[in-house]
């Protein structure tokens, strides 16, 4: 039994390389879920959106205890991926950002981790 723990990572991300295509990032989102050791549900959905100044590829995936998503803009240099995983289980952001700096070379990584049990609390990530 899943004791939910309702924690709620979101990253952004400035890096050199970034998954340049919708199976690129279907791809990512897999992976994703395999390192949290999580299970999906439905998914990976992603789509490439193809407007002047939003170009780039959103994905989302369900997974049994929530979602993870990812937006990749792949105009601005260097490229912007920001990620969003919310989720009952277990998590631990260092594998979300060794992850982003295994396959994406980040020259910036910003991130917030909050608690979402009762309240939206920070969690200081050491």
């Amino acid at each position: 039994m899943i004791i939910p723990q309702h924690k709620h990572l979101i990253v952004r991300a400035e890096c050199n390389q970034y998954p340049r295509s919708a199976a690129e990032v279907e791809t990512f989102l897999k992976n994703i879920v395999e390192v949290l050791d999580m299970k999906i549900l439905n998914g990976p959905h992603v789509s490439y959106v193809d407007q002047e100044g939003n170009r780039g590829a959103t994905g989302v995936v369900v997974i049994e205890t929530s979602h993870c998503a990812i937006h990749v803009w792949d105009e601005p240099d260097p490229k912007l991926i920001q990620i969003d995983v919310y989720t009952c289980g277990n998590l631990d952001p260092h594998v979300i950002f060794d992850l982003i700096k295994d396959r994406f070379d980040p020259v910036k990584l910003e991130h917030k981790y909050l608690d979402r049990e009762h309240n939206l609390v920070e969690i200081p990530v050491e």
